[in-house]
């Protein structure tokens, strides 16, 4: 499938949708849409994903499939200067993959434009309606459980599972991602998103999939999602550790970030206060240990990067790596 990535206005610091879907989707990106650097490659911006031209808007855009809203802002509002864009996209006949928590089916001039033109409004995160509470029992499937957590939100949760996957499916492993986010679930084209579940059933919409797939394959790598600590979502991370009852835990982190995302006031705690956090947190329910750590790099030179594993694996007590610069098979070992 062809695609355009909406990403105005916040590429590629704020694009983690986008980038993912560049990095690990199987689409043909046509462009991506951002108004402050069109003009340019994504190429320079990030080198090491699929590339394509940054244009102004979809008028600047060839013959593409659908446009993909790469970009959410917290809370997952529909931004109205993205309207024209996406307006122009349905009357072209293209579909329209958004995870924002806006869904665009529901809007009554996008949903008339699909239908007039035979489009599809995929809102990615808008959950099945046959979810339960969970019956405690992703433990019993025979595959490994490997959860990624964070120390914050947008630290590089998803990234990571998908290189530990990756990397174990290129080692000869029967290895899966388990999506519960909208950029996992774009990715691998099924999943449950998590943080719009009903908080009683987050548990289950887990171990619903951990069911689903855990005879099927030898390792499951379950994409984490926030942080037990974050004043927002540590329900949802709290929801996705019990109900996937991982056997094993990567600790991800972003090089040099002190202070939760969006609340300056709450610090992120030092990375041994973080491992008893989400060790003592899973013990009652199925006991998990924090067997290696995923250090977001970005920005860094090579240098300072290497120095900052070094560091962080240090303060860690277990093996570290960034598995986008590096290589994951670095702590791929110590997880499996």
């Amino acid at each position: 499938m062809s695609i355009a990535i909406l990403a105005h206005e916040l590429f590629p610091d704020a694009a983690k949708t986008g980038i993912g879907v560049l990095r690990y989707g199987d689409y043909d990106v046509e462009a991506v849409l951002d108004r402050e650097n069109a003009g340019g490659r994504v190429s320079e911006f990030v080198p090491d994903v699929q590339d394509a031209p940054i244009v102004a808007g979809m008028d600047d855009v060839g013959e593409v499939d659908a446009l993909l809203i790469g970009i959410s802002p917290i809370g997952g509002a529909f931004e109205e200067s993205w309207r024209e864009d996406v307006r122009t996209a349905l009357e072209r006949g293209c579909d329209v993959i958004s995870g924002l928590h806006y869904f665009l089916e529901d809007d009554e001039e996008f949903a008339a434009l699909a239908a007039e033109n035979d489009c599809e409004l995929w809102d990615v995160r808008k959950p099945h309606d046959d979810l339960s509470v969970s019956q405690g029992i992703a433990n019993e499937v025979d595959a490994e459980v490997i959860l990624t957590v964070g120390t914050d939100c947008s630290v590089g949760k998803m990234t990571v599972s998908m290189e530990l996957a990756r990397t174990a499916r290129e080692a000869g492993h029967d290895a899966i991602v388990i999506p519960t986010g909208q950029t996992g679930i774009m990715i691998e084209g099924w999943g449950n998103p998590i943080d719009r579940v009903v908080s009683d059933f987050t548990a289950g919409a887990v171990e619903e999939m951990i069911l689903e797939k855990g005879d099927e394959h030898d390792y499951l790598f379950v994409e984490g999602q926030g942080s037990i600590v974050h004043p927002a979502y540590s329900g949802v991370t709290c929801g996705i550790l019990h109900g996937a009852m991982p056997d094993s835990l990567v600790l991800c982190h972003k090089a040099g970030k002190e202070r939760i995302n969006a609340y300056e006031s709450v610090p992120v705690p030092p990375m041994e206060t973080c491992v008893d956090l989400y060790e003592g947190l899973a013990e009652p329910v199925h006991p998990a240990r924090v067997y290696a750590g995923a250090l977001n790099t970005y920005g860094m030179d090579d240098e300072e990067a290497r120095a900052a594993v070094e560091a962080f694996e240090a303060e860690l007590g277990a093996p570290a790596t960034d598995p986008v610069r590096f290589d994951a098979a670095e702590i791929l070992e110590a997880v499996l």
